[in-house]
């Protein structure tokens, strides 16, 4: 399969690294116009530096701005006001106990794996409409159907990421625009590597024999039985974001390892 994305614009929250990096890494080599935004200048550099020696036709861009905030949703617009391809991929987490986390803590959660992707779809689908062609993707997790106790105010977000994609998708009937949302499981992303750095030093095995560790212990659900790799991740967003997936929508696709014992969603 051979997707080529030449002409398109795609824009990529949360993609100075991780899976937004590397969803647009794919999309960089499919030929489309790839726009990626960070928090730094210095992060940005970086990010965009990698993404150039992709290969593709396409342009690539980079705008400094917290997509988290309203503000930072406007300088993403003023920048580059239309987009054919938008991926949702602005996301926090951290592992602390329900009791333990403040009203405050649950409305950066919000604002920051909520808000930002309904402001960037709110603002982008319209032109797609326009079209007749687009693709809204939110980037979920396993974390939003089977939800972890110790990290409930995340996979809260998460679950609403789901209710909106499927809305939206709904929303958008016959314009053209799918609406679709891809559910990781545990992968091996520069703050998974972060989380399990001090246990790896104890242990005396590499960051990637923890990860694959935890996700045994911790997920022994997993079918593959290791963390997945990014790329692993952005393989499904790429043909999500392609025109192969012209019947997908309002879907919940999980690149989750099995994690989630299901038939079903």
């Amino acid at each position: 399969m051979n997707i080529d994305l030449g002409g398109r614009t795609a824009i990529i929250s949360g993609s100075t690294g991780g899976i937004g990096l590397a969803i647009a890494r794919g999309l960089a080599r499919a030929n489309a116009d790839v726009v990626i935004a960070g928090r730094s200048q210095k992060s940005l550099d970086a990010a965009l530096a990698e993404l150039r020696e992709q290969g593709g036709s396409g342009q690539i861009h980079g705008v400094v701005a917290d997509l988290g905030t309203a503000a930072g949703a406007e300088t993403l617009f003023a920048a580059h006001p239309r987009a054919d391809i938008l991926v949702n991929n602005l996301g926090i987490y951290d592992d602390v106990d329900f009791f333990d986390v403040a009203d405050s803590e649950w409305t950066r959660f919000y604002d920051t794996n909520v808000l930002s992707g309904v402001r960037l779809a709110r603002h982008y689908a319209p032109g797609m409409v326009e079209k007749g062609w687009g693709r809204i993707l939110f980037i979920s997790s396993e974390s939003g159907i089977a939800i972890p106790a110790d990290m409930i105010n995340y996979g809260v977000t998460k679950a609403a990421n789901l209710a909106v994609s499927h809305g939206l998708a709904k929303r958008l009937a016959g314009t053209g625009v799918t609406v679709n949302a891809v559910l990781p499981g545990p992968t091996l992303t520069d703050g998974v590597a972060a989380l399990v750095a001090d246990a790896a030093q104890a242990s005396g095995r590499s960051i990637r024999e923890e990860a694959d560790n935890f996700v045994r212990t911790a997920r022994p659900s997993s079918i593959i039985q290791r963390a997945a790799d990014v790329d692993e991740v952005a393989h499904l967003a790429v043909y999500l974001a392609s025109p192969y997936s012209s019947a997908t929508t309002g879907a919940a696709l999980r690149v989750d390892g099995g994690v989630v014992d299901s038939l079903a969603i």
